[in-house]
């Protein structure tokens, strides 16, 4: 039994508690335990703590002893928990986290908890908006604090220590928010929003069958009505509800059709909530038997999994990968057990969301960061009483899983996975697979087009592969076209965005009544405003990145840091009286294509149209239903998303994608041109893909023209095993960063020295960024590289760590932070 599973204590002396805190600490630090507290500790328990001077935090006991730590020490103030709220696994999987990505568990801890967990003095708490002012529940600590919000807003809990003098309050506030009488007051600035439908239903006078067939003579004389009323009367049947535009969709009609006949007393608009998550709406998941390469597939995955190794599903787009996951969820649930299957981004993903629900029922629960924090905590007891399993993006990963048996790692190659600010700095889809190692799980990572890293995996043996060549049903693959970029049209006028190969497809597409996606992977209107006459480029003032012009707020802004100017009208470095745009984002893309297409329904999907909670899902939904003929997007187009109308798909310029500065621009290109291409002709009919290139030449397009992913992954190992990248060598990336230019430099240099001299061999730099300077503080990088050997890889963790420190007692250069990124790309 270790120390973190112990729950016995000592039998004489006094006991000590080694405490988590959510803050930067290289270790836990022990209090002592009043005697009155020896009974009710247990590891994994929240305890409140002073920490320093003043501050009260709520930290995690990690394990008990009657161990002296050396110093002085304080005794705890209160428990929080009846129970542990921690378990064993989560606290082990928090210390693995922070060996292998070189940060602390306080930063780990800090991660996985939501806020409403941990407690500091700085809390803000507010009356929850039902509360009825019913005192008699109310013991009198808990009335002082409910009458005291009555005359204020809000109090901090520094605040409720002064009411109630006294020092332990945690336990009063837990009692108050478990109740829902309080409320964190960040909660009710993101209170949910329930989403509503428009629907269709017979007005009052048409209640009775007599009633409605008399209706029939109302609209004998309009063909578009009586098949709206025929196919209202079909559809009710098995419906609880019928959506306005369903009733359009199905019947060809018109909406002035359902307009007139609403004119008419026959039917009633109305609203109807539904859940973001499915239930009411039609079955999409049909009731197909599965296909021969599912059962083969199905088989292999069972196979593999009993010789105890993780699996790859290789598939391509289309394919039926979800049912196969879906099979081995059915079995675990049907046993009692839980599933955890992660998605890259929750927001992006409501179609598979749906699917899950719909089979799965409420067996299975929705987690992510939008949702409120009473909601995660819900989410976070049932995880722990093991009486849901959960859908969620890498954030899922901190919940307390008790039956865990199966993790699904949905899109593994999706960069999303990856977390960059701040510590930890993990990806999801490493963490989801020592996760279910941890609880004896099995394991499930599926994608189109695998990351190299997996794929080498696989080819090791470390992980089981199973292929899926084929799509669902025998559908082809969407046909992929080269367009040129230099293509000129017949007067011959070449435009900046758009070869006449496309915009005469978008044409003929939107006159067979199908929908276009365009793809481009740059938001805003131009990413560059600049002076013709001296070539003078207006960047940000805390970084070193041109402003990108936004056309309908007409303000440049920084995609970095959020600073933002209003365009000036003339140059301030020559005073030239013009200023002009260059570069395209997807704001100018709309733009210009509402010049070529006057009548088409156009809308934007990026991270300046879906800023708010429900936007992204309010335009999936007009696209899925019809409202919009063209979706102009950034890379949330190519995630997640099944359209049955999608005839063509156009990305319009690749070479953003193959040029970007990073090793991994090839895997990224392919991938994501693979990805946006899957999401042409998914349903009845074969699809078409346009691709808008410079260089249509390049190795990477012909592998994406060919969908040869085995060409284009030989080769890209190939590179990267030459050039010294992973996953043939593991990446450790330091990142000094200072106000003055001078002083970062001056610490990379050093610290470069120190590691070069434990380390001979293994350090590239330091070197300046690609981004020298990012919100004000100026930054020099440096890369170590490793062979991908643990021992190895710790002995070098340990001497970067020691390097660290050692700066930050060092006299002027204490105040350099170090950014330590392990697997940093």
């Amino acid at each position: 039994m270790t120390l973190l599973e112990q729950t016995t204590l000592p039998s004489a002396g006094t006991i000590y508690a080694d405490i988590i805190l959510p803050l930067a600490l290289r270790q836990s630090y022990t209090f002592s335990v009043p005697e009155e507290m020896v009974t009710q500790l247990k590891p994994g328990l929240r305890v409140e703590v002073q920490f320093g001077r003043s501050k009260h935090y709520t930290g995690i006991v990690r394990r008990l002893h009657g161990e002296h730590p050396g110093h002085k020490v304080k005794p705890i103030l209160s428990v929080i928990d009846l129970e542990p709220l921690i378990t064993a696994q989560q606290i082990k999987l928090w210390e693995w986290m922070a060996s292998y990505y070189s940060c602390t568990v306080g930063e780990v801890m800090n991660a996985g908890l939501p806020s409403h967990l941990k407690l500091t003095s700085e809390t803000t708490i507010t009356l929850g908006p039902l509360f009825s002012d019913d005192a008699t529940q109310l013991d009198d600590q808990e009335y002082m604090i409910v009458e005291a919000l009555t005359l204020q807003q809000e109090l901090t809990l520094k605040d409720v220590r002064d009411i109630l003098q006294k020092k332990t309050v945690y336990p009063v506030i837990r009692r108050l928010l478990d109740r829902h009488i309080l409320f964190l007051k960040e909660e009710l600035q993101e209170r949910y929003k329930p989403k509503v439908v428009k629907c269709v239903r017979f007005s009052p006078a048409y209640q009775t069958e007599p009633e409605r067939i008399a209706a029939f003579e109302l609209v004998s004389r309009s063909e578009h009505q009586t098949a709206v009323l025929l196919e209202y009367l079909q559809v009710s049947r098995t419906l609880p509800f019928i959506r306005r535009v369903d009733l359009t969709k199905r019947t060809g009609a018109p909406d002035s059709a359902i307009k007139a006949m609403v004119k008419k007393g026959i039917f009633e608009f109305y609203e109807r909530e539904i859940s973001r998550i499915g239930g009411g709406e039609e079955d999409t998941i049909s009731a197909y038997d599965l296909s021969e390469q599912q059962v083969r597939a199905l088989a292999q995955v069972q196979s593999f999994h009993e010789a105890g190794k993780p699996v790859l599903v290789h598939g391509v787009t289309g394919s039926g990968k979800t049912r196969v996951y879906l099979e081995m969820m059915k079995a675990v649930l049907d046993g009692g057990g839980q599933i955890l299957y992660l998605l890259p981004e929750i927001a992006l993903t409501g179609q598979i969301v749906k699917r899950l629900k719909k089979v799965l029922g409420d067996k299975i629960a929705v987690y992510h960061s939008r949702l409120n924090n009473m909601e995660r905590v819900e989410i976070w007891k049932a995880v722990q009483a093991g009486t849901t399993s959960v859908v969620g993006p890498r954030s899922a990963l901190f919940l307390p899983f008790t039956k865990l048996e199966l993790v699904v790692i949905d899109e593994e190659h999706d960069s999303s996975y990856k977390q960059h600010e701040p510590n930890p700095r993990y990806n999801g889809r490493d963490v989801g697979v020592f996760l279910a190692y941890l609880h004896g799980a099995k394991t499930i990572l599926g994608t189109a087009t695998p990351c190299l890293e997996s794929w080498e995996n696989a080819k090791r043996g470390k992980y089981g592969l199973v292929s899926m060549p084929e799509r669902f049903g025998g559908l082809a693959m969407p046909k992929v076209e080269l367009a040129d970029a230099r293509e000129e049209d017949e007067h011959g006028n070449r435009h900046p965005f758009f070869t006449p190969t496309l915009l005469n497809e978008i044409k003929a597409t939107l006159e067979r009544g199908e929908q276009v996606i365009l793809f481009q992977n740059r938001r805003g209107f131009a990413p560059v405003y600049f002076c013709p006459t001296c070539d003078h480029t207006i960047e940000c003032v805390n970084c070193d990145v041109s402003l990108t012009y936004h056309k309908f707020q007409h303000r440049l802004r920084c995609h970095c840091c959020g600073y933002s100017v209003t365009p000036p009208e003339s140059c301030s470095a020559c005073g030239g009286p013009e200023m002009k745009l260059g570069g395209t984002g997807t704001e100018k893309i709309e733009d210009e294509l509402k010049i070529f297409l006057p009548d088409a329904r156009i809308a934007r999907m990026d991270a300046d149209t879906t800023r708010g909670k429900n936007a992204l899902a309010a335009l999936i939904g007009r696209f899925e239903e019809g409202e919009l003929d063209i979706l102009v997007g950034t890379q949330m187009v190519t995630k997640g998303l099944d359209f049955e109308r999608v005839g063509l798909v156009g990305i319009i310029s690749a070479d953003q994608l193959l040029r970007f500065p990073d090793f991994r621009a090839d895997e990224r290109a392919f991938q994501l041109m693979t990805q946006v291409a899957g999401r042409a002709g998914r349903k009845h009919k074969q699809g078409k893909v346009i691709i808008q290139s410079m260089e249509r030449n390049h190795p990477v397009l012909t592998d994406v023209l060919n969908a040869d992913f085995h060409r284009f992954i030989e080769r890209e190992a190939d590179n990267r095993a030459q050039h010294r990248f992973p996953p043939y060598v593991k990446m450790i990336n330091l990142q000094f960063r200072h106000p003055k230019r001078n002083t970062v430099e001056e610490a990379a240099k050093l610290v470069g020295s120190w590691l070069n001299h434990h380390l001979p061999g293994l350090v590239d730099g330091p070197f300046e960024p690609s981004v020298a300077r990012l919100r004000t503080y100026y930054l020099q990088d440096m890369v170590i590289r490793v062979k991908p050997d643990g021992k190895e890889l710790g002995r070098v963790k340990s001497v970067v760590r020691a390097a660290v420190d050692k700066l930050g007692t060092t006299e002027r250069l204490s105040g350099v932070r170090v950014v330590v990124d392990v697997d940093p790309y």
